[in-house]
């Protein structure tokens, strides 16, 4: 099986300080549901791995996160796209669970379930916790702009990906789909450069 395990906040919507508590407050990146339905259409199967540690703080409950993800998969069905399932971790930062990222608890649970090896396994995230959490599963590690490493300089971004031996940089998930669809970002590495 071919598996992308993708970020939520960053990566596929806007991330928000506040956390995404309705459908209503969910803002799509422009081209990701389009990147996600072009990934499935080669034969990628896409999983979302998100940390929700609003519903561990009282911020939103289970119905909640359920109608967000139940939206999320019916604006990518209209642009010819899927998510396999959405795994989550519900924790509060100092609950001391497995599976908060960048812990690899929920990445395995991932591999249990679709019966993967994590090494074929590419992570797309936007946060260096998503390189973490990639190099701990033992995944690919994809890192996109935007989000919260905007703000960095190429200097700092470069010194970021170096804490993760062969993480790759894009500009955003559509030129993550594009490159690995063109059979190049397969584990190679990255100079700091976004492709």
């Amino acid at each position: 099986m071919k598996l992308v395990i993708l970020g939520r906040d960053g990566t596929l919507n806007r991330y928000r300080d506040d956390h995404v508590k309705s459908p209503e407050e969910l803002e799509l990146l422009p081209g990701a549901l389009q990147a996600v339905a072009r990934l499935n259409q080669a034969g990628w199967h896409t999983v979302l791995a998100t940390n929700q540690p609003g519903i561990g703080r009282g911020l939103l409950d289970m119905a909640s996160l359920n109608a967000i993800h139940l939206r999320l998969n019916q604006m990518l069905a209209a642009q010819g796209g899927r998510l396999d399932a959405a795994f989550f971790c519900p924790h509060a930062p100092d609950d001391g669970c497995s599976c908060r990222k960048p812990l690899p608890g929920l990445l395995q649970q991932i591999a249990e379930r679709f019966d993967v090896d994590l090494r074929q396994v590419h992570l797309v995230g936007a946060s260096v916790r998503d390189l973490h959490t990639a190099q701990a599963a033992g995944c690919h590690a994809h890192l996109l702009l935007g989000g919260r490493v905007a703000h960095l300089n190429e200097a700092q971004l470069k010194e970021l990906v170096s804490q993760v031996p062969g993480a790759r940089v894009h500009r955003d998930l559509a030129a993550f789909a594009e490159e690995l669809i063109e059979g190049g970002a397969a584990g190679a590495a990255v100079s700091g450069a976004p492709h």
